[in-house]
């Protein structure tokens, strides 16, 4: 468990250790560089979420980069690609790690993470204020989680966030808050993920009038202060993106295949 200063915390990383280490430019090293640098090139995705992995057995690379429902498709593929470096150069040997921006998750590994409720390692951010009636607080805060875990819950393959803010008059306050599921998890995955992370405010932020909560599966957080946008609304009509599957390698390798998903 880490938990940390909001108002000084940097974008919190995960090094796994106990998921195996690898040598520079070992095959591991060269699957997860390709792995990496493919989100790009995929434009058709316009919904923030990107599942893939490349390679063979047992040095395949699985990734996932998952941006908040109110990033346009070109801040979300530029605040993860910008992120790379930084997380390779946190966790120089790791095969799984991950790292929270404020607004995106960015999570690779050497084992399949697609479609899994995964709620450790957990990283509190503490905003340090506290409410003057801490009882009307979590009442308020309840039901906005309650209504926000719903909506997300019901989202399809391709998101399953929602944000939305409730009045606090006890304290004088407004409650701003988000939640968010990695989109491949089904509905009762995603309510199961969010229930716990919200079932863990207590711990985390008792009597305080903001934090985050966050693992790999899923996130939450509230804040007294709007920190985020308009949600992109999204085709309803589109159909939603396939489960991951084998495609041929978009660049000259030998005997490697990339799995491409939601």
């Amino acid at each position: 468990m880490i938990i940390v200063s909001q108002a000084k915390a940097g974008d919190p990383v995960s090094c796994d250790n106990n998921r195996g280490n690898y040598t520079a430019n070992s095959t591991y090293d060269n699957n997860l560089k390709t792995l990496l640098s493919s989100f790009s090139s995929h434009t058709e995705i316009n919904y923030g979420f990107y599942n893939f992995s490349y390679g063979q057995d047992p040095d395949k690379a699985y990734a996932i980069g998952l941006c908040r429902g109110d990033l346009e498709p070109n801040q979300c593929l530029t605040k993860l690609n910008n992120t790379v470096a930084y997380l390779r150069e946190q966790c120089p040997n790791q095969k799984e790690a991950i790292v929270w921006g404020g607004d995106f998750t960015l999570w690779y590994s050497n084992r399949s993470i697609f479609g899994i409720v995964e709620t450790s390692p957990t990283v509190y951010l503490i905003y340090e204020r506290d409410v003057s009636d801490v009882d009307k607080y979590k009442q308020a805060l309840s039901n906005l989680m309650k209504n926000l875990t719903e909506k997300a819950a019901s989202g399809d393959s391709r998101r399953k966030y929602d944000a939305d803010s409730v009045d606090d008059p006890a304290n004088f306050a407004t409650i701003y808050g988000y939640v968010l599921c990695m989109p491949d998890l089904s509905s009762q995955q995603c309510t199961d993920c969010l229930a716990q992370t919200i079932s863990e405010i207590p711990d985390c932020c008792n009597g305080k009038m903001g934090g985050n909560i966050l693992k790999p599966s899923c996130r939450i957080r509230f804040d007294p202060y709007r920190f985020f946008n308009s949600t992109i609304v999204l085709d309803s009509n589109a159909t939603p993106p396939e489960p991951p599957s084998s495609l041929s390698p978009s660049s000259p390798s030998t005997n490697n295949s990339t799995s491409s998903g939601t």
